[in-house]
């Protein structure tokens, strides 16, 4: 089943951008296992997200991978931590695996994905 139809200006509102992961961690306070990732979008600076990503990635793997996300949401705290972007992913057929969305080429951190 699809969402509800959006118009091209509610998807304009969406801030999608390219940034390169350049550090993850556990988070051990989550309630679902996840990492807490830095993540370099170039001008627009370093973001903090935590993502439920630990099914399919290894901490070591994901450093230096270019990755999607939106950054225009509100910070949301998180236990004691503050996620500034949202990571986009593919979610399995039962939501606990997540393929990230990732650039087939390197691009320049921070470009805008439309």
């Amino acid at each position: 089943m699809t969402k509800p139809e959006i118009t091209w200006q509610d998807f304009e509102k969406v801030d999608i951008r390219v940034g390169t992961i350049i550090s993850a961690t556990d988070f051990e306070k989550a309630r679902n296992p996840s990492y807490q990732l830095e993540i370099d979008f170039g001008d627009l600076g370093i973001r903090r997200s935590a993502a439920q990503i630990t099914a399919l990635y290894k901490q070591e793997e994901l450093i230096g991978k270019q990755i999607m996300a939106v950054v225009n949401f509100p910070k949301k705290q998180i236990a004691n931590f503050f996620s500034e972007c949202l990571v986009m992913g593919v979610y399995g057929e039962n939501k606990s695996e997540v393929t990230l969305l990732t650039s087939s080429l390197p691009v320049k951190n921070g470009l805008e994905v439309g």
